[in-house]
């Protein structure tokens, strides 16, 4: 990354769960201050803020951050990773010293967004939508069914294959607190499970939750006098190839993901081979899969066969969402790939820790828009 060396040295999460009962600020402030305490920082220290939910302007004056000198609330963009990528470069760029992003969530929407969706389902379609909403398409699960289907037709990868994915998944959660989703999870299960949008089945879908999260980013030389082992950006990107209309995607396999790869790879000297542990976004699964070929981590057509081999396991060649991923620590929107992904070159993810990781990459969302960011241990 261009500029400053930038290091992460602050993680934390809120009280997560389906349902909490608390606010987008609640949420907002345990995590700041579960970071704060985890890199050895006061609220005062932090100078920059960006946010993908909530408002960062309100989050800092309401734990006494403000003054800030840079500030970021992100919109429609490709979950956690966009503050991460504006908070990271505001550092590097010298617009603030320490900043920090947050992804919030939550399970229900609000009642005003309630009632907008509500008042769009009696509306006109326009654009490209009114080609979509006559046929029934209003959900994220029908495209993402449209991704898989195709994706099962060009590539090598069985519905067997997404079974062993999703249990091995669980067998990471089983070993993480932080974990939603912890009882057993065989193959057979997943295939007894229900098509949501066949062949995308229930246990493909990560899980809602309420959830708060947030991670610190400041220079190497502050970084160095902080609580933490610092771990550093080498490397990020945000890639956008198409509109936001998903089910029309020219290619429903090779989407953003390898764009995504291309461009990030081109960013450091680093490649595929160095990575220890990659944490890639399962907002579905077949997401992941598109991840691991896109960023080159396996050959094209057989991430499905990489999975089925136990490559992706503790002791294989590239274990992946070693925290259970969002299917089962709940829908944190790609910021516990980030987390687990810090963890993980602390050496601090207990008995699912990789050992010797010294080179992570972590990304978030596919189709139309999608980002990633390689991390190293020093």
């Amino acid at each position: 990354m261009p500029g400053r060396r930038v290091a992460i040295v602050g993680v934390g999460y809120s009280d997560v769960g389906r349902s909490t009962g608390l606010s987008d600020r609640h949420h907002a402030a345990q995590a700041a201050v579960r970071a704060l305490d985890d890199a050895g920082l006061q609220a005062a220290d932090i100078d920059g803020v960006a946010t993908l939910g909530g408002d960062a302007i309100d989050f800092a004056w309401m734990l006494g951050m403000a003054p800030v000198r840079w500030h970021l609330n992100g919109g429609i963009s490709p979950a956690f990773v966009t503050p991460a990528v504006h908070a990271a470069m505001a550092v590097a760029a010298g617009h603030a010293d320490v900043c920090m992003a947050w992804r919030i969530m939550m399970q229900q929407p609000s009642s005003a967004a309630l009632a907008a969706g509500t008042a769009e389902l009696g509306s006109a379609a326009v654009g490209d939508s009114q080609f979509q909403r006559s046929f029934g398409v209003f959900s994220p699960t029908q495209w993402a069914g449209l991704l898989m289907q195709r994706y099962l037709h060009e590539t090598d990868a069985t519905e067997e294959h997404f079974a062993e994915f999703a249990s091995v998944q669980r067998s990471y959660a089983q070993l993480n607190d932080d974990a939603l989703q912890r009882s057993p999870l065989s193959p057979q299960d997943y295939l007894a499970a229900p098509y949501i949008s066949a062949p995308l089945r229930l246990l493909d879908c990560d899980y809602p939750c309420d959830s708060g999260s947030a991670v610190i980013f400041t220079t190497e030389e502050r970084a160095r006098d902080l609580a933490q082992k610092p771990v550093f950006v080498e490397a990020s990107t945000l890639s956008a190839i198409h509109d936001m209309n998903f089910e029309i995607l020219p290619d429903m396999v090779h989407t953003s993901p390898a764009h995504c790869g291309e461009v990030l790879w081109s960013k450091t000297d680093l490649g595929p081979a160095d990575v220890d542990t990659a944490q890639l976004y399962d907002g579905f699964s077949v997401i992941t899969m598109q991840w691991l070929e896109g960023l080159g981590l396996v050959e094209p057509g057989q991430a499905g066969p990489f999975v089925a081999a136990g490559e992706t396991r503790l002791g294989g060649t590239l274990p992946i969402n070693t925290d259970g991923g969002a299917c089962n620590v709940g829908r944190r929107h790609g910021a516990n790939f980030c987390i687990e992904s810090v963890r993980q070159l602390r050496g601090q993810s207990g008995p699912r820790q990789v050992g010797g990781a010294e080179v992570a990459v972590w990304s978030n969302a596919v189709g139309p828009f999608s980002g990633a960011m390689l991390l190293t241990a020093d």
